[in-house]
């Protein structure tokens, strides 16, 4: 039976990719000379530090630049609020998402059941499986699921015919 998994996976080794060429600039830049400004990738979290929260926006500029440059969405980001370090320092931690929520993961289900598609939904794990008996029902499922949840990088894959 032709399926097809709706996923929401980033491509880890771009982002780190990103956040290495996103290092370098900070490292080299005029304007962070003396600073405590710095990026560091670890277990799919991003940390920011800064002198002030203005320098933690021109780093978040430099990191969304380098990973569009390495065909990342910046929608993978989720940004976490500002807190304050030791002295005069504060940092951001910026998570990267991986997998569905279940609420969004339901709300795909919802949307297929109302669609009246000759498909069905199946939830699993944190992946959104889609079955039918036509390549077009799916095809047009895909369609569907790209308009209405827009907010969030999904992808396709394990196309099964």
């Amino acid at each position: 039976m032709p399926s097809f998994d709706t996923v929401c996976e980033a491509d880890l080794v771009k982002v780190k990719n990103g956040v290495e060429n996103s290092a370098k600039e900070i490292a080299t830049r005029f304007d962070f000379k003396g600073t405590s400004a710095s990026i560091a990738l670890k277990d799919k979290e991003i940390t920011l530090i800064g002198d002030a929260e203005f320098q933690l926006d021109q780093i978040q500029d430099v990191l969304r630049n380098k990973l569009t440059k390495q065909e990342v969405d910046v929608r993978f980001l989720d940004v976490g609020d500002t807190q304050k370090m030791g002295g005069d320092k504060v940092k951001v931690v910026i998570k990267v998402r991986n997998g569905i929520e279940v609420e969004v993961s339901k709300k795909i289900q919802r949307l297929i059941k109302d669609s009246k598609l000759k498909v069905q939904a199946a939830i699993q794990g944190d992946a959104v499986r889609v079955t039918g008996t036509k390549r077009d029902e799916l095809q047009a499922a895909m369609a569907l699921i790209r308009k209405d949840v827009a907010d969030l990088p999904l992808s396709f894959n394990n196309f099964r015919d």
